[in-house]
């Protein structure tokens, strides 16, 4: 083998090498993140609890040779569930229920707070409230002829833009939070009927790399 043919092969090598580390980086960086955002809220919790237990009751915790109070390993993941679950009970109450109601009243009506309360909550509601509203894939007609986003209904009708035959689509963008709202006229949407909204919204985010299933 000359020294051509040598280097030929040693470029394959490192390109194949290549290949593998961004294939693992791939499958590992989703997974190392969405650990890393959880376990960082579980340690944020521990780190302030010892305080707050030590306030309540001095005499419960000990301290370390260097006067600092010791954790209680896994007592924030326990909170954090423990105190998630309670919301959740306690907000369908129906008093508790109607007192988020007239707390939530006062907060969209308060000025200045009421744009960034309002606009929070409902992105999220939108998500996963029950006011869902990213359940309707489409793709929609935009920029040319031929060249189709995919995005979501969010409002059947624009009337209150006097434009009754234009619908609302907000289009994400791909590996961002972010989006652009649209109002178009309805003969440049089409319904994804086959696709799950849950696959669609993946497809898009993560730039067209995930595979598409179709829903029965």
């Amino acid at each position: 083998m000359n020294k051509a043919e040598r280097q030929l092969t040693f470029r394959a090598y490192l390109r194949r090498l290549l290949q593998f580390f961004f294939q693992g980086l791939i499958v590992l960086a989703p997974i190392g993140i969405t650990i890393w955002v959880v376990l960082g809220l579980f340690n944020f919790v521990d780190d302030i609890l010892p305080n707050i237990i030590h306030a309540i009751a001095p005499d419960l915790l000990t301290k370390d040779a260097a006067g600092n109070l010791n954790k209680i390993p896994g007592l924030g993941f326990i909170v954090v569930i423990a105190f998630v679950l309670f919301v959740g009970w306690i907000s369908s109450l129906f008093v508790v229920g109607r007192l988020v109601a007239l707390l939530d009243t006062v907060l969209e009506k308060t000025p200045g707070i009421k744009f960034i309360y309002s606009s929070v909550k409902d992105f999220l509601e939108a998500f996963a409230g029950n006011k869902k509203k990213f359940d309707k894939p489409v793709l929609v007609n935009i920029d040319a002829p031929d060249v189709w986003r995919i995005g979501f209904i969010t409002q059947d009708s624009s009337h209150h833009f006097t434009m009754a035959e234009h619908v609302t689509v907000y289009v994400p963008h791909s590996y961002a939070i972010s989006g652009i709202t649209y109002i178009v006229p309805i003969e440049r949407i089409k319904l994804l009927n086959n696709v799950s909204a849950a696959d669609a919204m993946k497809f898009t985010v993560s730039g067209g790399v995930t595979d598409m299933h179709e829903s029965s």
